[in-house]
């Protein structure tokens, strides 16, 4: 890469750091809308392996987080090829003509400091996980969801595509429940969590991969993504087509 590449590092979010990266992703496109910007996301979750007082949680997570990667080229409206996204000032596109970035938002649910996140000892990353998570999930997100389209002038309804964050069985089945999804709106992250995972930050982005594939989509169609992760903190990505 060239010598003069801005680099930002981006650690301890945790699963919802894909999305978030993104988000700042975003947010430096349209303070330079005329650069290009990659996102990189690289996890290990395997090394995260407790040797002493295995619980029933350890094996869970061990079992359900994988190692993997992702990236992600965007550019700034100026430097969009297509003519009709370099008009639009203040966007963000995917490099190969992917869908638009129109707006994020970013928030952490009240007194839900204890149900995920990371513990540091003298042997390293232990991953504090409860069963509170997907009621969290579920008891809160509808409402982050909702305020931040209204927003944007839209609702649930007006969403076509959802790339929700596969954190789990439990944790899609809260976010279908939370906002009232049919089986097909969270059908990706579901196939994203059977073939590889939970891939903690690439994961959204893998289900964003998995979408793309599914495409064309149609013009102007709207589509959310959706990271959650330590806090709970939920990170929301509105994107158009």
């Amino acid at each position: 890469m060239r010598p003069d590449i801005k680099r930002l590092p981006v650690f301890g979010l945790g699963c919802v750091a894909g999305a978030a990266a993104l988000a700042r992703l975003h947010d430096y496109l349209l303070a330079w809308p005329g650069h290009t910007a990659a996102l990189v996301s690289v996890e290990v979750c395997s090394l995260c392996w407790p040797r002493t007082e295995i619980t029933t949680g350890d094996l869970v997570v061990s079992g359900l987080f994988g190692d993997g990667s992702a990236a992600v080229v965007a550019r700034g409206g100026q430097a969009a090829r297509e003519p009709d996204q370099s008009s639009r000032p203040g966007g963000t596109t995917g490099a190969t003509g992917g869908p638009r970035i129109i707006a994020t938002h970013g928030e952490v649910c009240p007194d839900s400091n204890d149900a995920l996140g990371w513990r540091l000892g003298s042997e390293g990353f232990r991953i504090v996980l409860t069963t509170d998570l997907s009621d969290v999930i579920e008891r809160e997100l509808a409402a982050v969801v909702t305020s931040f389209l209204a927003r944007q002038g839209l609702t649930v309804d007006d969403i076509g595509i959802w790339m929700g964050h596969p954190g789990g069985p439990k944790v899609i089945d809260a976010v279908q429940h939370s906002l009232k999804l049919p089986d097909s709106a969270v059908a990706v992250s579901r196939r994203s969590l059977a073939e590889v995972g939970n891939l903690s930050s690439a994961s959204v982005l893998h289900v964003m991969e998995m979408t793309q594939a599914q495409g064309p989509h149609p013009a102007g169609s709207y589509g959310m993504m959706i990271g959650l992760g330590p806090g709970v903190s939920v990170e929301l990505i509105l994107l158009q087509w």
